[in-house]
């Protein structure tokens, strides 16, 4: 249930409602928009009388039932965009609403000092704001690369240290949660554990802004619900990545890159929605065209793997773009970003 007040109403009606509504032994949250102040109210509210909340206070406008099952993350619950600031070296970077488009780029995992700073180095100089590097990497086989650990993640922040970039960086597992956030500005987590749900509590607790990619098979409402999970938990710095779906056809792509969820998260969740076309098509020959195609729908932002040399990549090379490939990326994407009216920054300086 939602309570929308009426234009104008003062903060301090809005805290005696709010009161009354505690000592009915609900949990509220407000939401602040640019027109109206939302009090939504949360947990069983089966039992309350819509013309009975009305009127606790004249200056309720309407009082309306969140009918999805996502209730914090939906739309009707927080009528307006999330916008998600991310303190950077380069100055403020913001996700989600009218914000500018935001470019994550970096190599799938962490391979050496000289590589992930390279790497950054030259992300930076093309436009992108964020720099992604597993240092922890979730992969099928047992036998393949699984990441440096803890020593990547020091890697991480000497190439945080050498460019401003902020870090986005995969979590697989609570026990090295905090020192991950000791590092991060972006926690992420990755397909595998979209439905690991003590995993899902336990990153929404801590304070850094969440990468949530979707799941392999996972529809929207899965999708949500696992947001809902994080949400619930107390944080609501929430980042929804889109990054393919496995359909019946795996022969010419990894997966399916399911560009109509972003349209349609659109209309249910305030939460920012960014794609990412390396896992999305798994072959870096079609890594612009989905980039291209993602900013024209509307997308937050995208996340791009890059890598000085993939033939030698020890994880996903046949996804990652050169540092070449890259910069030709940001070019094709600055013409589409303008057509369709989305700022986007080089690095902290406004591009035209």
């Amino acid at each position: 249930m939602i309570i929308v007040m009426k234009p104008g109403t003062p903060q301090g009606i809005v805290e005696a409602l709010v009161t009354q509504l505690h000592e009915w032994h609900l949990e509220t949250q407000t939401i602040v928009g640019r027109e109206n102040t939302v009090i939504g109210l949360i947990g069983d509210t089966s039992s309350l009388i819509d013309d009975r909340v009305s009127e606790l206070s004249p200056f309720i406008d309407r009082v309306l039932r969140v009918k999805k099952r996502f209730k914090r993350a939906s739309r009707e619950f927080h009528p307006e965009p999330t916008v998600i600031t991310i303190p950077t070296g380069n100055g403020p970077v913001l996700i989600g609403g009218d914000a500018p488009l935001v470019v994550m780029a970096g190599p799938c995992s962490v391979e050496n000092e000289q590589m992930i700073i390279q790497t950054a180095q030259r992300v930076k100089a093309a436009g992108a704001q964020i720099l992604r590097g597993g240092a922890y990497k979730p992969r099928t086989s047992p036998y393949d690369f699984q990441g440096h650990g803890e020593s990547a993640l020091e890697l991480l922040a000497a190439a945080r240290a050498a460019t401003g970039l902020a870090i986005v960086t995969e979590v697989m597992d609570t026990s090295d949660l905090d020192a991950i956030v000791e590092v991060a500005d972006i926690v992420q987590i990755g397909a595998r554990n979209m439905q690991n749900y003590s995993l899902l509590k336990k990153v929404g607790q801590q304070p850094r802004p969440i990468l949530l990619k979707r799941a392999f098979s996972a529809t929207i409402d899965e999708w949500l619900l696992a947001a809902e999970y994080l949400l619930a938990a107390g944080n609501p710095n929430v980042i929804l990545c889109e990054r393919g779906i496995r359909t019946f056809d795996r022969q010419y792509t990894r997966n399916t890159l399911d560009l109509s969820a972003v349209p349609v998260l659109r209309t249910l969740t305030h939460l920012p929605v960014i794609v990412d076309p390396s896992h999305g098509t798994g072959l870096s020959q079609f890594v612009e065209s989905m980039s291209k195609a993602s900013v024209a729908i509307g997308a937050d932002g995208l996340m791009i793997e890059v890598h000085p040399d993939p033939s030698r990549a020890l994880s996903d090379g046949p996804q990652c773009l050169t540092p070449d490939q890259f910069d030709a990326v940001m070019e094709s994407l600055a013409p589409i970003a303008q057509v369709i009216g989305r700022p986007w920054v080089k690095a902290g300086v406004p591009v035209a």
